[in-house]
């Protein structure tokens, strides 16, 4: 089992940053393929980024060259810092952990970007 705690969201101007955290627990971390989703109101639960075990990263078209996403792996966290945030990238940000056929998910953290 993997516990995966987020942390970092909040409210922010359109055109300014924020980073995420995601701290897990509970298996190796290092062998886990590690995301961020998001989710808008009304709308589906999208890939935001990724990064592999090998720091392999990809990110969804409308973040790229805007969000960065990182691991520690000896923190056990997976980072997603995020810049010329824009009122679109408003939504509940999931952080994901997966190895194999097993995914786990955090319990979320808003993200509201507006003036």
């Amino acid at each position: 089992q993997v516990q995966l705690v987020e942390s970092g969201g909040g409210l922010v101007q359109p055109g300014g940053s924020l980073r995420l955290s995601c701290a897990a627990s509970g298996s190796i971390f290092s062998l886990h393929t590690m995301g961020w989703y998001r989710q808008a109101p009304g709308k589906q639960r999208d890939l935001v980024a990724q990064i592999s075990t090998g720091g392999a990263t990809n990110y969804a078209d409308s973040v790229k060259g805007r969000f960065t996403i990182s691991r520690d792996n000896a923190k056990n966290t997976v980072y997603l810092q995020m810049s010329s945030l824009k009122p679109e990238d408003t939504a509940v940000y999931y952080c994901n952990s997966r190895r194999g056929l097993r995914q786990y998910w955090g319990q979320g953290t808003q993200v509201t970007v507006s003036s």
